[in-house]
């Protein structure tokens, strides 16, 4: 059995955002670490999209689980609802997205619980075997659902655990060769943990000072055949500072900085099976997420390589309309995503819109050019006109 062409081009350059495609270094080693459901990485909402895809700090919201649970307790709304759909590879096909709806409900003023859906389809894709008949045409997809508890640990930090069930299924269950495939099936957990503190400034009515550090993906491994070797998925350490400030009363402004890392092994350098470089990544995942300090062959500059960092603003004025703008920074030799983003944000009675805009300056990013958004519902509002 062969794919249709589709298959490989559309994996191809998804990877040039997800660092599924590996960048080979002057030494001719792959250097980018992959990982599998790199789907879990992308920024799903058009807020923190906006800003960089920063998030870890900035002022909750309803599509905080990605960025931290930890701050759904922060919210002071009983119920909210939002909705979010980001293009893929619009620029070559019209059938390939993804969709995020998440939701929280605040408990009492010290806890909040939360849930996610997200669900990547890379549309419809037909199979051939090697006489090039058709062997059926297929609608791939992954998805996961994310339940989260967030709780106030003092009137300043929270903390937030998030379960994790994750569904991958690439080849609808097609054989390669004599190889059978299946869906590649994992659990995993999130643990985060959210400051803030107001700040005293003369020159400014109110200011806070946030910081924030999610742990996500800490899970199990994934498998796509019965007798292949299990892939890593994409364990991450996010967090970074937020200042945000209240001008007077109309205006406000707020800047954020996250720093991530993936916590999986980086690739050593083989002479067939033996290791002659670096460190051995066929490790268990706690072990693996320690070692990604210190494996990388190149030493302390490659781990430091393995930092992206990215910063993002945000301007409000009347608490109903918004400009938001970011850089995303990663290092030419682990992926070399860099670019700028742009977005704009609505609040009228029971409703919100967000959008986002991306430009790359490096690689063409699968949402360069692209246009998203997300859809909120503000229901303590609606109770109120009620």
């Amino acid at each position: 059995m062969r794919f249709n062409p589709k298959f490989f081009v559309l994996t191809a350059l998804a990877g040039l955002v997800l660092n599924v495609t590996p960048l080979k270094a002057q030494t001719d080693r792959q250097m980018t670490i992959t990982t599998a459901v790199p789907f879990l990485l992308i920024a799903p909402d058009a807020r923190g999209g906006s800003m960089g895809e920063t998030g870890v700090a900035s002022d909750p919201d309803v599509n905080s689980m990605h960025w931290n649970p930890a701050k759904f307790a922060f919210l002071d709304k009983g119920f909210g609802l939002a909705a979010s759909y980001t293009p893929w590879l619009s620029d070559v096909v019209d059938d390939i997205g993804l969709g995020y709806v998440a939701g929280y409900y605040k408990i009492d003023k010290m806890q909040a619980v939360s849930a996610s859906l997200r669900y990547f389809s890379l549309g419809e894709i037909t199979f051939t075997d090697a006489s090039n008949v058709s062997l059926g045409t297929y609608k791939p997809n992954e998805f996961n659902i994310s339940l989260a508890y967030s709780r106030m640990l003092t009137r300043k930090l929270s903390a937030g655990l998030a379960a994790k069930f994750i569904y991958s299924n690439l080849t609808q269950g097609q054989s390669v060769g004599t190889t059978s495939t299946k869906a590649g099936v994992s659990v995993a957990v999130d643990a985060s943990i959210y400051y803030k503190t107001e700040l005293r400034m003369r020159s400014v009515r109110d200011a806070w000072f946030a910081f924030g550090v999610n742990i996500s993906n800490i899970g199990s491994k994934i498998s796509y055949t019965d007798t292949g070797d299990k892939d890593f998925i994409p364990t991450q350490l996010r967090f970074g500072p937020a200042f945000s400030f209240d001008l007077d009363r109309y205006n406000s402004f707020s800047i954020n900085a996250d720093i991530t890392k993936l916590l999986v092994p980086t690739p050593p350098v083989r002479s067939g099976d033996t290791v002659i470089d670096g460190k051995d990544d066929n490790v268990g995942i706690i072990q693996g997420m320690f070692q990604s300090f210190y494996d990388a062959p190149d030493g302390f500059s490659e781990e430091l390589k393995e930092f992206t960092w990215a910063i993002g603003a945000e301007y409000w004025y009347n608490k109903q309309f918004a400009v938001r703008s970011g850089y995303h920074h990663e290092s030419q030799d682990k992926g070399n995503r860099q670019f700028v983003t742009f977005g704009a944000g609505l609040r009228y009675n029971v409703f919100g819109l967000d959008f986002s805009y991306l430009v790359s300056l490096t690689n063409k990013s699968p949402l360069d050019n692209t246009l998203r958004f997300t859809l909120l519902f503000d229901f303590d509002a609606f109770k109120s006109q009620k």
